[in-house]
């Protein structure tokens, strides 16, 4: 299935923390570092880009989210994120002040 980027971009969304929780605990939660494009990654994850998606897990800029990092979050009220459904997976990354 090939999903343009213009198409994702305007999937996405803000969603605080508790919300996504339940996509947690299936185990659908991939957490996207500051450091790429929402959307790109969510481009990558609907084509089946292996070679990307292990570029990036390798270094660390996606993947599920750490017990510290669920930790911090669920300490702050009302922590919202940038989040992008590329189902089975929801996409988050923090809100950066610039953004949104």
């Amino acid at each position: 299935m090939t999903v343009s980027k213009e198409e994702l971009a305007a999937k996405v969304d803000v969603a605080d923390w508790q919300m996504l929780r339940a996509h947690l605990e299936r185990g659908g939660l991939i957490f996207v570092d500051g450091m790429l494009d929402l959307v790109e990654v969510g481009v990558g994850v609907a084509a089946d880009d292996v070679k990307s998606i292990e570029r990036w897990i390798v270094s660390g800029l996606i993947g599920k989210p750490a017990a510290p990092q669920i930790e911090q979050w669920d300490a702050e009220q009302g922590k919202r994120f940038l989040c992008l459904i590329v189902s089975p997976y929801v996409l988050i990354q923090e809100e950066s002040p610039g953004k949104g």
